[in-house]
């Protein structure tokens, strides 16, 4: 019976000890944290985005430009240029730089 006591004393003492150590953990996330900003109103911008690329096709001389293949790994723009039709291959990740024109 002893042996019951003491452990049962013990348990109640480690309950006790780990209570007062979680207090401080939740009491950090009281007011004076930063306020959580609320992510469905930005943009995720993962890869380039299909207007990204059509404004860089546009600026870098094509008219008319155009989506024509997106995959996972690229996005196609065709559109016209000074000598004719002409497209232009950019890397879907962030940013769109330019693989092909």
């Amino acid at each position: 019976m002893t042996h019951f006591l003491a452990k049962a004393s013990l348990a109640a003492l480690l309950a006790i000890g780990s209570i007062s150590a979680l207090a401080p953990a939740a009491a950090a996330s009281g007011r004076d944290r930063a306020p959580v900003i609320d992510v469905q109103y930005r943009p995720i911008v993962r890869g380039c985005s299909p207007v990204q690329a059509v404004q860089k096709a546009r600026w870098t001389g094509l008219r008319n430009a155009r989506i024509t293949d997106l995959t996972p790994r690229r996005v196609v723009v065709s559109g016209r240029s000074y000598h004719g039709w002409d497209r232009m291959t950019f890397a879907n990740v962030r940013g769109c730089p330019v693989i092909r024109r």
